[in-house]
């Protein structure tokens, strides 16, 4: 249970900054790295385009709590401020699912729950998803299903306000991606 898939994002301030802190401390957990995307802000909120992109991070020293702690570790150093659900921020890093062999850590609790409730409906974290493992699968409604299946069946809208920038996060040791 050392592997996980995290999403990230930044709307506030120097949001290629944001994110490629993440990468940075990290540092060698992580094995690959989406390309960074524009995307509409989620939720109902108005406020400033995210930049997101997802990372598949890799310790065997950190098990699902940890890597959400790491996650809010993180969050704070960017100085994020928790007013508003859905509501803009410096950084953003959940843990959207914990792949283990042909299967993935379920967990149903409130402090964590696995895979991300919501991660099926949301393109900014199923393309950049796509993107850094072509091949992943989440359990969704009881079964192991596709990511690429999961995005198919969002409304084209949605999918289409995903926009791969020009922009790169570098990962320690291996240079950008």
């Amino acid at each position: 249970m050392t592997r996980a898939v995290l999403s990230i994002g930044s709307n506030i301030g120097d949001r290629l900054a944001h994110l490629q802190l993440v990468c940075e401390r990290l540092g060698t957990a992580v094995v690959a790295a989406s390309g960074v995307y524009s995307t509409p802000p989620w939720g109902g909120v108005e406020q400033e385009e995210f930049l997101n992109a997802v990372l598949i991070v890799d310790d065997d020293e950190r098990d699902g709590r940890q890597w959400l702690a790491a996650g809010q570790e993180l969050e704070r150093e960017a100085d994020r401020v928790r007013v508003q659900r859905w509501g803009p921020r410096t950084l953003d890093v959940d843990v959207i699912s914990m792949p283990y062999d042909d299967t993935e850590v379920i967990s149903d609790d409130p402090v964590l729950t696995l895979p991300h409730p919501r991660a099926a409906e949301r393109a900014f974290v199923l393309v950049p998803w796509l993107e850094a493992d072509p091949g992943a699968a989440v359990w969704h409604a009881g079964v192991r299903v596709p990511v690429v299946e999961l995005l198919a069946a969002l409304p084209a809208s949605e999918r289409d306000g995903v926009t791969r920038t020009d922009d790169r996060l570098v990962i320690t040791g291996s240079g950008p991606r």
